[in-house]
């Protein structure tokens, strides 16, 4: 299994993703491939992103069972703990700075 999740992604890259996974919700993307056509994926991803973010996952034979990789600027960043994949938040800006 394939998931990738757009945010803040340009119409073209959707478009161009949506020629090989199926969007399940707007910029939620799933599908089954082999490691060669998900790096494939995730470089038309990588090319096409420009501001956006994005995050990709796929299933793995490791203890959770997945790996994951983001791209872009997200509160959401993936932090090594011991080998397992966490995700860490980083703290809201300070509303004056809005």
């Amino acid at each position: 299994m394939l998931v990738i999740v757009l945010e803040n992604a340009p119409p073209r890259l959707r478009g161009r993703l949506a020629v090989w996974l199926l969007e399940v919700r707007a910029g939620v993307y799933v599908g089954q491939y082999s490691r060669r056509v998900r790096e494939h994926i995730w470089s038309q991803v990588v090319e096409g992103i420009e501001g956006g973010n994005a995050v990709i996952a796929w299933s793995a034979k490791n203890e959770a069972g997945f790996e994951f990789k983001t791209l872009g600027k997200n509160r959401r960043m993936p932090v090594d703990f011991d080998g397992v994949q966490l995700v860490s938040f980083l703290p809201l800006p300070p509303a004056d700075a809005l």
